[in-house]
């Protein structure tokens, strides 16, 4: 495959970074996030092509991240998001409208601006990021659960609407994935790791790895009648225990 322009938002740490360090040598990766100094420091460690730094959760900032990356992106990876662990009557305003802007507005108004390109040249791949909490639900993540589950509903819509252009959409649906999440202090408030693996089939997390090479692969030839996928890679966490 030629060298293609990947865009990958949340790229500065977990899921995201290791996407964009895997594309690094075969491709052109820009990264986003919202800390200008560690994109760029970042860029310069791994020969990332560009970045910019940006709150995604802010109005017109996906319009800001297209005319200011001003280039054609070949491959759309929807990697940025949030999550909230809280019943949902203490859920405040700010947090669900954060929610919904970075979860499932940003998404969709990326692919609106960079879709005219991809179907211009009759070629693209649009990845998004779910969570298995949009396909199972999960307890005390309502809103988490709820902006995650309309980016399937998305990725289904849209790759009918492409699908004589040669652009292939699909989402990713984690389950629980060893990153910077997992050995956060506040997250053992709720639950301990054990306790986390206790609910999870295989006994073991999803590396970011095993998520970035499953884009490798959907974004290959091998992958190109692979469209309007829900593909969970959760280690059987949505088999239930």
């Amino acid at each position: 495959m030629n060298k293609k322009n990947i865009l990958i938002t949340g790229s500065s740490q977990g899921i995201g970074l290791e996407i964009a360090k895997h594309f690094a040598n075969n491709h052109n990766v820009y990264i986003t996030g919202r800390y200008e100094e560690k994109l760029k420091n970042l860029c310069e460690k791994y020969f990332f092509k560009g970045y910019k730094a940006i709150d995604l959760t802010k109005d017109n900032a996906p319009k800001m991240l297209f005319d200011n990356l001003n280039i054609d992106v070949d491959i759309l990876i929807n990697n940025a998001g949030v999550y909230f662990y809280s019943p949902i009557r203490e859920m405040n305003k700010e947090d669900i409208i954060n929610s919904i802007r970075l979860n499932s507005l940003a998404p969709y108004e990326l692919i609106k601006y960079y879709i005219p390109y991809m179907k211009q040249q009759k070629w693209g791949r649009i990845i998004n990021i779910g969570s298995i909490s949009g396909v199972m639900g999960e307890a005390n993540a309502s809103i988490y659960s709820m902006t995650k589950a309309s980016l399937v509903g998305l990725t289904k819509s849209l790759a009918l609407e492409v699908a004589q252009d040669n652009i292939t959409v699909n989402i990713i649906n984690p389950g629980w994935v060893d990153t910077e999440l997992i050995n956060n202090e506040s997250l053992e408030q709720d639950f301990t790791k054990d306790e986390i693996i206790e609910t999870i089939p295989q006994r073991r997390f999803v590396t970011p790895s095993e998520i970035a090479s499953t884009c490798e692969f959907l974004i290959s030839d091998n992958a190109k009648t692979i469209t309007g996928q829900s593909i969970n890679i959760c280690a059987g966490l949505s088999l239930g225990y």
